[in-house]
């Protein structure tokens, strides 16, 4: 009686080792790392006269979208000056995320 306690308490051990093991193993997920865009600048803000400014250090053409506070693509465009106009939009707080070649920035952007 006591060789079968030996034995289910060896077999529980080994199978309690391999869970562990199998949950030790498991790797996270990779998180897609994208380089900064160098000397970005966004100006005013906040924006009171529907205009906003994004200047870079290389002034390439840049993909724009804004996202309001729930998530929701409210604006996605593509710029080659500066200028970007966001009178189309409402008063409120917006997320603007800026992608110049492989380089991306997000930055909050208030609209008054």
């Amino acid at each position: 009686m006591a060789k079968n306690y030996f034995y289910t308490i060896t077999l529980l051990v080994f199978l309690f080792s391999l869970s562990v093991s199998a949950q030790e193993n498991k790797q996270q997920p990779r998180t897609q790392e994208t380089a900064s865009i160098e000397g970005l600048s966004l100006y005013p803000n906040p924006v009171s006269n529907g205009k906003v400014y994004i200047s870079t250090k290389n002034d390439l053409d840049k993909e724009i979208i804004i996202f309001d506070v729930l998530g929701k693509k409210v604006l996605q465009t593509t710029i080659s000056s500066r200028e970007l106009n966001v009178s189309n939009l409402s008063s409120g707080v917006y997320i603007i995320k800026i992608n110049e070649r492989e380089a991306s920035a997000t930055r909050k952007l208030i609209i008054r």
